[in-house]
């Protein structure tokens, strides 16, 4: 009489069969769907007022000026690295760019109302505004690739001081008097009907999608997140690399700050709190893996909107702001973890 046993190692693999699956599973266009079903839900309770052409035109721009910051994150997390000042680092390079255009527009210095600063005015205030957004980028690359601090250390304590920095020179009150024009053409205008603020997005964005993934730069991106000491025995200069991705998420955070300065008309220091766990749930959401190596901008675009429409869909239905916060951490959670299941499908394929 012959007995048949289970093989512990059979019951092993098939386990791992059914994990693969579900993590490829959710490495495909998963994400989009969600993105459907949040829209769905949100415009069958408030039809008239979430589906409204107005609150959509509110969504895409919204949508955008996240989307320069996280298109910033995706690079940084690409290469295993995280950046969690992104949304002080907007505050701070709003009010430098702010204080400047004001300086310069004749004004007396009154804290509200616009000014009439011309085109050249607020190039130079853009400049200013992207500019500081780079060195505290410049900052954190040196500490994170040079000092070898951990990014999460560095970028926690350049969160705190360039947030600290914003409200020393503002004595913590908001930068209100902005040039008009910057208000009027960037903030409210349009393009063949398209906000000016949702071009400009997509134009970070094209340009970001085609250095990530057909230039030199987006493939020594790539290298260092996947295996860095690979990258630097391959040549690869990724202490260099690592200070330029860092620089270039301080840049894109600098631009964020210009559209929010068009888009509110002030600083809003106090509006940017939940920036970086915004861009990182969306990044993740988006298939940009946090341990490296993986990531698109398209999907970056498509997770940008899961915390947007989310946090649009709770005001419309009134739901309390905490609520709103508890949802993000859940968010992120989810997220790290289906990246988790991505990585093991990756592993065992």
């Amino acid at each position: 009489m012959s007995m048949t046993t289970s093989d512990p190692d059979t019951d092993h693999s098939d386990r791992h069969t059914l994990g693969e699956i579900l993590g490829r599973a959710l490495g495909g266009g998963w994400i989009f769907i969600l993105l459907i079903v949040l829209i769905a839900i949100f415009a069958a309770m408030r039809p008239t007022q979430f589906a409204s052409s107005y609150n959509l035109s509110t969504l895409a721009i919204n949508a955008a000026i996240l989307l320069v910051l996280a298109i910033g994150q995706t690079f940084v997390i690409i290469t295993a690295g995280i950046d969690l000042a992104v949304g002080s680092v907007l505050v701070f390079s709003s009010v430098a760019a702010a204080s400047t255009m004001l300086a310069l527009s004749g004004s007396a210095g009154s804290s509200y109302g616009t000014t009439d600063a011309s085109w050249g005015v607020i190039a130079i205030g853009t400049l200013v505004g992207v500019g500081t957004g780079a060195a505290w980028g410049l900052l954190n690359g040196l500490l994170v690739a040079f000092a070898r601090i951990p990014a999460l250390i560095v970028t926690l304590g350049t969160f705190g001081m360039s947030l600290g920095f914003a409200q020393i020179v503002t004595g913590g009150q908001d930068v209100r008097a902005v040039p008009e024009r910057l208000v009027d053409v960037i903030g409210s205008g349009s393009v063949a009907g398209v906000p000016s603020l949702v071009l400009i997005a997509v134009a970070v964005a094209i340009v970001a999608g085609i250095a990530l993934h057909l230039t030199r730069f987006g493939m020594r991106t790539f290298a260092i997140g996947s295996n860095a000491e690979g990258a630097r025995r391959a040549g690869i200069a990724v202490r260099k690399q690592t200070l330029k991705v860092y620089m270039l998420a301080g840049a894109l955070s600098g631009l964020a700050g210009i559209m929010s300065i068009a888009r509110f008309a002030t600083t809003t220091i106090g509006g940017h709190a939940g920036d970086n766990l915004a861009t990182i749930s969306a990044v993740v959401l988006g298939g940009t893996s946090l341990f490296g190596g993986v990531g698109t901008i398209v999907g970056t675009v498509i997770g940008v909107f899961i915390p947007v429409v989310l946090l649009n869909g709770f005001v419309i239905l009134g739901i309390p702001p905490f609520w709103q916060t508890v949802t993000m951490g859940a968010v992120l959670i989810l997220a790290v973890w289906i990246d988790q299941l991505k990585r093991r499908a990756r592993e065992r394929g």
